[in-house]
């Protein structure tokens, strides 16, 4: 007689689980529209920024009800456009027009908010998501795989637009001087990595918001920018034009620290909420 061959099942794991999710998601990011759209924004916000303000500069506004007139003053530096020095001169060295406090890299946070809903609120509104759970996917690897592929997206974001400023500083003639600003070419670099590093504390808060709302893509970006403007005053401090190493630690740390805390938080909120 033959003998009777033993059937051995294949363990789908942690690990393989995690690592087909991820393939999934990640395709899905780069061969859709969605991020290459959020890039080429980011890319190209700067330049208009950088170009039109050096335009206005040296025009005046004038208050008809109280007939003031307001100089406007645009960027003296490109640098400024990446973010600003924690104190000493340089912290001040684009206070002269107020929009100048909030046209710069930091608005990719809020755009990374925008990526993050649209991302997540298409896996419920197609179904997606309930077909995932149900078929072969844990919650667990959903928001592990989230954040991580929205990392990388929002990552992308913040190199897209300092290439853009870098552009933009060129075409509007505006100075490079790093020591104008106090800061040197090691501080840019901190300052750059402490900035992507940072953009994993707002993935995960922004993947809270996304799985509450699900596949009410409205209510999740609200709830996200709403969120998001509590921390905005953060930014600065976090990752200022003369970073160091203590900066780009506390920011890895902080990015780590919210996506196990914060993702654990997600993935109860799905586990104890309808996936419709």
């Amino acid at each position: 007689m033959e003998a009777v061959k033993e059937v051995q099942f294949e363990t789908n794991g942690f690990k393989k689980r995690l690592k087909s999710m991820l393939k999934v998601d990640f395709r899905r990011m780069f061969t859709t529209p969605l991020f290459y759209i959020m890039v080429g924004i980011s890319l190209v916000v700067p330049i208009l920024i950088l170009v039109m303000t050096t335009m206005m500069s040296g025009t005046t506004t004038v208050n008809p009800q109280a007939g003031v007139e307001t100089p406007m003053t645009g960027f003296d530096n490109v640098w400024q456009i990446v973010s600003s020095v924690s104190g000493g001169d340089g912290a001040s060295a684009g206070a002269g027009m107020d929009m100048m406090a909030m046209c710069n890299m930091n608005l990719i946070y809020f755009a990374t908010a925008v990526l993050v809903c649209l991302f997540v609120a298409d896996d419920f509104r197609s179904g997606y998501a309930k077909n995932l759970f149900t078929v072969r996917a844990k919650k667990t690897d959903y928001v592990i795989s989230k954040t991580l592929v929205c990392f990388v997206g929002g990552a992308g974001m913040i190199l897209a637009f300092f290439i853009g400023s870098m552009i933009g500083g060129g075409v509007a003639g505006i100075s490079f001087d790093l020591e104008a600003v106090g800061t040197t070419a090691g501080g840019i670099v901190a300052c750059l990595v402490s900035k992507i590093l940072l953009v994993s504390v707002f993935v995960s808060i922004f993947l809270i918001m996304s799985v509450v709302a699900k596949q009410k893509l409205w209510l999740s970006i609200l709830l996200s920018l709403g969120v998001g403007m509590f921390l905005f005053m953060m930014i600065p401090m976090m990752t200022p034009l003369n970073a160091n190493a203590m900066h780009v630690i506390l920011c890895a740390a902080g990015g780590a620290l919210f996506a196990v805390g914060l993702g654990a938080v997600s993935n109860q909120i799905l586990k104890k909420t309808s996936l419709v």
